[in-house]
């Protein structure tokens, strides 16, 4: 599977991670051995020719910048040149604000692949799904198109449609959905009471203020209810984000022992974090769903929690995004984003391509509630049946029910959050029986 990573008003997936370079090492001057005197002289007159003999005339900037951005395409899916234009929408993209249609892409087999789409952008909203192949924007086909110039023909003013045609596996023929751009803002934590006792906490993407908004919204969560006896954590179809927020949310459940580590051929890729008592929870049970959506800091997170035992990992087998890529700011405000390094779970293993094997595997099923019997007969049916005695404030009930629709809509209709509820009842139960 071949597949490139970009910026473009389109969130992009990656893992921060930014050590320290001396200027020697910036340079090339470290390791680099001789330069390739053969390899020069062919680019130099590749170069040349290129000026003399091209159809139309190209600017030396244009040929240059092309040939670097050739130079990081040929060698992993994940680095690649940021011009100015790219560097800024990814600095916007990980503080939660920019601007496209709201989902992770790459490329496969010449066409674009959805990664994921974003919970609330345009893209979701539109009915994007994971998996989706992009075949056609407007009425120019993908086939033959760069990823970055497919992109580009993505981005646009917020307001102004594209039509994307698209083949979804199970449908005879392809889809054409018409998306409207828009600024994006994702707000990356959300959190709801499923049932007195249990919650649940969707992160969406790993961004700047992740973990320091999971820690405000599990608190409110134990507050809302007393203390928890169990959490439900979604990262189903997260693309990922910075390193540092994996980190911090990984820590939110764990006290001690390491969350992730990480190895490269220079010293400054090799870096381990540990966690930091404590465990906000204080061990309630935790169960987290992911998909095949669910790619970097979202793997980080889940196999740091399976590893440590300290949650029950649901769902199918993640992406398997097990690199790290650093931003090197260089002139001309643009920037390499380079792999430096493999990160690791804390029992060593390499997600890189193979991904997280879930405890329990869940199939994608849609489930729906049979329609109430109204036959059955119960005492209250029963001539002169006895009241009950307890004092029951009828106000009080009416906002009970009204809460419980909402929570009863998200577990009726997601078969994954209904069946991971019922594991951590059942894991609540046992925990309760023991101490």
């Amino acid at each position: 599977m071949n597949i490139n990573y970009v910026k473009a008003g389109i969130i992009i997936l990656f893992l921060t991670c930014q050590p320290g370079y001396s200027n020697a090492e910036r340079q090339g001057e470290i390791g680099a051995g001789e330069l390739p005197v053969e390899q020069i002289r062919t680019f130099a007159e590749v170069f040349a020719k290129v000026k003399k003999d091209y159809v139309e005339g190209v600017d030396d900037t244009v040929l240059l910048e092309s040939a670097i951005k050739g130079m990081l395409e040929g060698l992993d899916p994940h680095s690649s040149y940021l011009d100015e234009e790219a560097y800024l929408e990814l600095q916007e993209g990980t503080s939660g604000k920019f601007g496209g249609l709201g989902i992770e892409v790459g490329m496969e087999d010449g066409f674009i692949k959805v990664i994921s789409p974003i919970d609330d952008t345009p893209a979701e909203k539109a009915g994007i799904k994971s998996g989706d192949l992009i075949i056609r924007l407007d009425e120019t086909p993908v086939k033959g198109l760069s990823l970055s110039g497919a992109v580009s023909r993505m981005r646009g003013e917020p307001g102004t449609d594209i039509t994307l045609t698209i083949v979804r596996e199970g449908e005879e023929k392809p889809l054409k959905l018409t998306i409207t751009r828009d600024i994006i803002k994702v707000k990356s934590v959300k959190i709801q009471t499923l049932e007195p006792g249990f919650g649940y906490l969707r992160i969406s993407h790993f961004q700047i203020h992740t973990a320091e908004d999971a820690r405000t919204n599990l608190q409110k969560l134990k507050e809302d209810n007393n203390e928890l006896d169990g959490l439900i954590l979604d990262l189903r179809n997260n693309p990922g984000g910075i390193l540092s927020a994996a980190v911090g949310v990984s820590d939110l459940f764990l006290d001690k022992g390491l969350i992730v580590y990480t190895e490269g051929r220079i010293e400054d890729s090799k870096l381990k974090f540990n966690a930091k008592p404590a465990d906000m929870l204080d061990d309630a049970p935790i169960v987290v769903l992911v998909n095949a959506g669910s790619a970097s800091a979202s793997e980080i997170v889940a196999g740091a929690l399976q590893d440590h035992k300290r949650a029950v990992i649901m769902g199918q087998k993640t992406f398997g995004k097990g690199s790290v890529q650093t931003i090197l700011p260089i002139s001309n405000n643009s920037a390499l984003k380079l792999t430096t390094a493999r990160y690791y779970t804390p029992s060593g293993r390499s997600i890189q391509a193979s991904g997280i094997v879930p405890d329990i595997i869940i199939d994608r099923v849609r489930i729906e509630s049979l329609e109430e019997e109204t036959n059955i007969i119960t005492e209250k049916n029963l001539t002169r049946h006895l009241d009950n005695n307890a004092n029951e404030d009828a106000d009080e009930d009416k906002d009970a029910t009204e809460k419980d629709l909402e929570t009863k809509s998200i577990v009726a209709n997601d078969y994954a959050i209904h069946q991971a509820l019922n594991v951590l009842k059942g894991l609540e139960i046992l925990t309760g029986a023991r101490n």
